[in-house]
């Protein structure tokens, strides 16, 4: 009898024991749960940036690796300076504030193609003659396996006349560098070596 109640004493302490290994492991596995969810909410939430809208409204934003986008902004870069430096309208103060916006996207060199126009009296004969000038962007090719990364843009050039429209074949070629980030140059970029390729006449259609 004695020996019967030995072995359910033994018994009784086995299943105590497992069941407290069995909850121990349980807490354990939750536990390891809870750290591992937490670690991850902590590591999507580093991933997160918050913009206040004037200190008025949150908004969430995911943030990103910058090099992810940096194609598409060289090619907007050059775009944007393409579109400021080819327009223009007969008007000395229009013209000067195109070139000045654009010489912040640029180094010396459109500085330098701009100067030697205006000596040849380009720019005088647009304001005179009353001819507006605009441009239309078709590619933007870059070259982004070496640097500084080289650039050739193609574009449509239209010169309006009362009298006429001109079309003319635009091709152009520059390298890019990375500059500093500002607010006369949001895309960081700094346009070197311009060069104008080919600058000719397509057709002329009489107004």
């Amino acid at each position: 009898m004695e020996f019967k109640t030995l072995r359910n004493i033994e018994n009784s302490f086995r299943q105590i024991r497992l069941y407290a290994i069995v909850f121990a492991v349980l807490c354990i596995s939750v536990v390891g749960f809870s750290l591992w969810k937490s670690y991850s909410f902590a590591d999507e939430q580093r991933q997160k940036i918050y913009v206040l809208d004037n200190g008025k409204s949150l908004m969430l934003a995911l943030s990103q690796d910058a090099s992810i986008n940096r194609p598409v902004e060289a090619r907007e870069h050059v775009r944007r300076f393409h579109e400021l430096f080819f327009t223009l309208a007969p008007d000395k103060n229009a013209i000067e504030s195109n070139m000045s916006r654009a010489f912040n996207l640029a180094d010396k060199s459109a500085f330098d193609y701009y100067k030697d126009l205006s000596e040849k009296g380009y720019y005088s004969r647009i304001i005179s003659g009353n001819v507006q000038q605009r441009i239309e962007v078709d590619s933007v090719v870059c070259n982004f396996d070496t640097y500084p990364y080289a650039v050739r843009t193609y574009a449509k050039q239209f010169i309006i006349r009362s009298s006429n429209l001109t079309r003319r074949n635009l091709i152009t070629s520059c390298y890019l560098v990375n500059s500093v980030r500002s607010d006369n140059n949001p895309q960081g970029f700094n346009i070197e070596k311009f060069t104008v390729i080919e600058n000719r006449d397509i057709e002329v259609i009489n107004r």
